[in-house]
């Protein structure tokens, strides 16, 4: 009782095809093809980003260590 068969889909598609038409509905798809190419872009270049802080904090890490050392066998 709860779940939608074929013909209920099919039904809401036809009265969605009939509000909107077929030449709205392309560009409806067509933008938001769009919005979710752009949104893993922005994601992608996100974790990049992160991903050059964690590798430049990393070798800053590492030379600090390496200064340390350097001093302790010197003194």
């Amino acid at each position: 009782m709860g779940a939608f068969s074929i013909w209920h889909l099919i039904i809401i598609l036809l009265i969605v095809v009939a509000l909107f038409g077929t030449a709205k509905l392309r560009n409806i798809g067509s933008d938001l093809g769009s919005a979710i190419k752009s949104f893993r872009s922005a994601v992608r270049e996100e974790e990049d980003k992160k991903e050059k802080e964690a590798a430049i904090g990393h070798t800053i890490d590492a030379d600090v260590a390496r200064k340390e050392q350097e001093k302790v066998h010197q003194g």
